[in-house]
């Protein structure tokens, strides 16, 4: 398409057919996106809200840590006794304490 052949009006035209087609851009690949993960999942046997379902419950399934130690100077710092040690417990251990006492 040669634009310097076109008018101000169908330039004016075609920038607001560019601009709608733009705006629904988006909306066109997610459908698209969802018909494409539709087809996928009923080759198994499933749908895509029972697959939905599952995912969700699999985040359920983790638990935050029991907290099992509180910092003695800031009782807002906590540890589960799981993961790397907060730097306020290798200051315990390296003062000498014992973190047992600072169990909760």
């Amino acid at each position: 398409m040669d634009l310097n052949s076109l008018d101000r009006k169908d330039l004016l035209k075609l920038r607001a057919d560019v601009e709608r087609a733009i705006a629904t851009l988006d909306e066109r690949t997610k459908h698209a996106a969802l018909e494409a993960a539709q087809r996928a999942v009923s080759q198994f046997g499933l749908s895509l809200s029972q697959l939905t379902d599952d995912i969700s419950s699999l985040g359920s399934r983790r638990t935050a840590g029991v907290v099992r130690f509180r910092n003695p100077e800031n009782a807002e710092q906590t540890w589960s006794g799981r993961g790397r040690k907060p730097q306020w417990v290798h200051d315990l251990e390296a003062s000498g304490k014992a973190l047992s006492d600072y169990e909760v």
